[in-house]
């Protein structure tokens, strides 16, 4: 008997090994209150997903990532994990800006063996250390592979660029999101839950992460309200809508495509049964004759069919957003002549000459620290120019929305922050009531009296939006306006400043928001230089521009910037003698370095096989990854050796 296995079935265990459930959702249920956040609602995670998960502000995206974490349990159903899975998040908030070492911070991330990593470190840095409980720590640490795990961190570190020890407070947003991203990956998790990744990155950031997300082996899902992001990482789109999921197998632009025709099919079919309901009812009124002669089993079925129209939830309205424009602002609205900004000893914005006009939708981008919000200030006459003059146009209205929201008391209510306290508030020349209003950005009249701090942020973003355009105004300046907001509020938001008869500025990292919006670009270097440039962030991508990091870490020498030469009479520093876990470190080196070298002929001679590239397209990838990897690896390891044993 032939016990070979067949080609379909090699073909069957390798999928189900690659692409096996890590985790599951069955007929999963949850309500809070009257409100279905889940209703009987199924989902898998495979090994290699990258699942997007889209959905309006409150149909509960956050919820069930914590849901799929295990940290909040479902009101029915079954959540299954794959024994041994790990799970790691990147939570959409930052992390504390403690005084502790970036090491320290990522190390946490490893749980007990972290803490034991953390103590080790603090010991073996100590003059004075305790001997007995430094060797406790050393057996616990080598009892829990704690070695092994401690060169994940280093390794981990030193790929994100990361210093050990730069303290977490020094931290820019960027790279403390950077930080975080690192935490959950030195667990080396099986599935990372990632919600709003992209907030408080600049562009080269977003990319950046772009770039590393993609290239992980672990499952992805992910929240994000960055439209180009999204397209570029993710290769599944779940949509949580009413209760219920949907889930596209393909890229973003795919999904808009299935779900307008999957709408288009909704109410097709909710028009016929409507108008089947209609006919029934008029049926079942008709005069004593009829009802004498009715048909019991038509009864039944009318009950049943008003039960299902009952039951029926009604897709969530879209904001009415609208603009209250002033009168119309002189032809010239800024102009800048060899106007400079110097703060703090440092040129932010070197001599320049801009000319805003009326109806520009201009777009400024540039890295955290360029200077973005320094020139807003500038051409909205908040802020006197070190040289050279700022003139504003005649008749300006101005509504400025920064990205802080300090525009809202978050102690007072949606009312008391939009409208004063006031039922009524006059919009282009008429009075309206504040429910009604306020109902136009999505906001039910339940949440009308809770304090503004107790929002979630895309609330709190609609709320600062309805607070600007409540007001007459011919200058909108917005800063990161699309934080927060999801996907279809980011669409109406893009129409009604597209419609807007007045002069906009935008502020904003969101790619494709700046494609759909903007006329024109300045671009912020970050050496002071301003950039003018025709069309949106593509059409300038396109000629070849490229934003690049400003924000190094700190005590770090920004890359090719020359380091002072030393003085010819300068004399040598004496080097450092090795410390405790660099003499062990220096130990294993040559270990490390000759299994290297091992797998690197293995894997050299593997792809010098002619049938090498006959093999799938997935492992013939990931060998070659794992041979380029080899060889940095190999490179640092035997750099890090020679220093090492200079100092020894």
């Amino acid at each position: 008997m032939d016990l070979t296995p067949s080609a379909l079935e090699c073909a069957l265990i390798f999928y189900s090994t690659v692409f096996m459930d890590l985790l599951r959702l069955e007929q999963a249920n949850l309500h809070f209150g009257t409100h279905v956040l889940l209703d009987s609602v199924d989902l898998q995670i495979s090994s290699g997903q990258r699942l997007g998960l889209l959905g309006r502000n409150g149909e509960g995206k956050s919820t069930l990532l914590k849901i799929l974490a295990g940290d909040l349990a479902l009101d029915g159903g079954e959540r299954w994990l794959r024994p041994g899975t790990r799970i790691a998040r990147l939570e959409q908030e930052l992390p504390d800006t403690a005084d502790i070492t970036v090491y320290d911070y990522v190390a946490d991330g490893l749980a007990e063996t972290g803490a034991l990593l953390r103590r080790f470190e603090q010991l073996t840095s100590s003059a004075d250390a305790d001997l007995v409980e430094l060797e406790r720590v050393q057996h616990a640490l080598e009892a829990a592979d704690g070695w092994q795990l401690g060169q994940r961190v280093e390794s981990t570190l030193s790929q994100l660029d990361l210093r050990r020890d730069t303290l977490m407070s020094s931290l820019s947003g960027g790279w403390r999101r950077r930080a975080a991203l690192a935490r959950a990956l030195v667990g080396d998790p099986d599935i990372l839950l990632l919600d709003e990744p992209t907030n408080h990155l600049d562009i080269p950031a977003i990319e950046w992460l772009q770039e590393q997300l993609t290239g992980l082996r672990c499952a992805l899902v992910l929240i994000t309200h960055d439209r180009r992001f999204l397209q570029g990482v993710a290769d599944h789109i779940a949509e949580l809508d009413r209760g219920n999921l949907t889930v596209w197998q393909g890229s973003y632009e795919g999904f808009l495509n299935h779900r307008e025709q999957q709408l288009a099919a909704e109410e097709r079919a909710n028009a016929l049964f409507d108008k089947r309901l209609s006919e029934e009812e008029k049926w079942i009124r008709q005069g004593i004759k009829a009802r004498r002669t009715r048909n019991e089993g038509r009864v039944r079925a009318l009950k049943a069919m008003r039960e299902e129209r009952s039951a029926r939830r009604e897709r969530t309205g879209t904001a009415n957003l609208n603009v209250d424009t002033a009168q119309r602002s002189g032809k010239i609205v800024a102009e800048l002549e060899d106007a400079s900004v110097v703060l703090g000893g440092r040129t932010i914005i070197k001599p320049c000459s801009l000319l805003l006009q009326r109806g520009d939708r201009v777009g400024i981008v540039g890295p955290n620290g360029a200077g973005k919000s320094t020139l807003i200030r500038l051409l909205t006459g908040e802020l006197t120019p070190e040289t050279g003059t700022v003139r504003l146009g005649s008749k300006l209205e101005i509504a400025y929305g920064d990205q802080q929201r300090s525009t809202l008391d978050p102690t007072k209510n949606l009312i008391d922050n939009v409208c004063g306290g006031r039922d009524f508030i006059e919009i282009g020349g008429r009075r309206k009531h504040a429910v009604s209003y306020l109902g136009d950005f999505l906001f039910s009249p339940q949440r009308l009296r809770t304090p503004v701090g107790a929002l979630s942020g895309g609330e709190q973003n609609r709320a600062v939006l309805a607070l600007l355009f409540s007001k007459p105004v011919n200058l909108l300046v917005l800063d990161e306006p699309t934080n927060d907001l999801d996907i279809e509020t980011l669409e109406l938001l893009e129409e009604l400043l597209m419609e807007f008869k007045g002069t906009v500025l935008l502020v904003s990292h969101d790619r494709a928001f700046m494609d759909n919006v903007v006329t024109s670009l300045l671009v912020l270097t970050g050496d002071g230089s301003i950039e003018e440039h025709a069309g949106g962030f593509s059409d300038w991508e396109a000629r070849g521009g490229r934003l690049l990091p400003l924000d190094a870490m700190p005590h770090e020498r920004v890359k090719d910037t020359p380091s002072p030469a030393p003085a010819a009479t300068a004399e040598k520093s004496p080097q450092k003698k090795l410390s405790y876990k660099e003499q062990r470190e220096l130990d294993s080196l040559p270990a490390d370095i000759e299994a290297l070298e091992s797998r690197q002929g293995e894997l050299e001679t593997l792809c010098a096989d002619p049938a090498f590239y006959e093999r799938d397209p997935r492992e013939v990838k990931d060998l070659l990854a794992e041979l380029a990897s080899i060889g940095g690896t190999l490179e640092e390891k035997i750099e890090r050796w020679t220093e090492l044993e200079e100092r020894a």
